[in-house]
């Protein structure tokens, strides 16, 4: 597996992850429906074009999944154990259909568990931006990760 264990996360480090991301009219609608989120602004083309966008607003639901989603391979593919938490969610710019998504990790804290001595904690600080670089989603997420396997 690609993902780092917890003694190879360094406080500060910035992956800038390669992998990028068209969002597509067709991702939207199908993570719309599918979490069951009638939300017009997501779904109704005529709705949406009376609003101040004039057009459909990507999920912000998927935008944080594939902002998260991203990340998995250059970070936590196979060493994460559990998501912990994520806060200070923010989505400061709407995300559109055609847009691409581009998302950077920062890790803020790595710490050993408590009361498990296989696993540990690290914070991360995600942020995607769209073509244009402009900020569009930030989140703090803190995921629990396995230390390295004694050979």
């Amino acid at each position: 597996m690609a993902g780092l264990y917890l003694e190879e996360f360094q406080v500060g480090h910035v992956f800038r992850h390669a992998l990028t991301k068209t969002v597509t009219e067709g991702d939207n609608m199908l993570f719309s429906t599918m979490t069951l989120n009638p939300q017009p602004l997501h779904i109704d083309f005529d709705f949406a074009s009376r609003s101040e966008w004039g057009k459909p607003l990507v999920n912000s639901l998927f935008t944080l999944g594939l902002m998260i989603g991203i990340s998995v391979h250059d970070t936590t593919m196979g060493t994460t154990l559990a998501n912990l938490g994520m806060t200070e969610t923010v989505f400061p710019k709407p995300v559109f259909h055609g847009d691409t998504i581009r998302v950077e990790t920062e890790v803020l804290s790595v710490r050993e568990s408590k009361s498990r001595a296989d696993r540990g904690i690290v914070e991360f600080e995600h942020r995607a931006y769209n073509q244009k670089g402009d900020l569009v989603a930030k989140c703090i997420r803190q995921a629990m990760i396995a230390k390295t396997r004694a050979a």
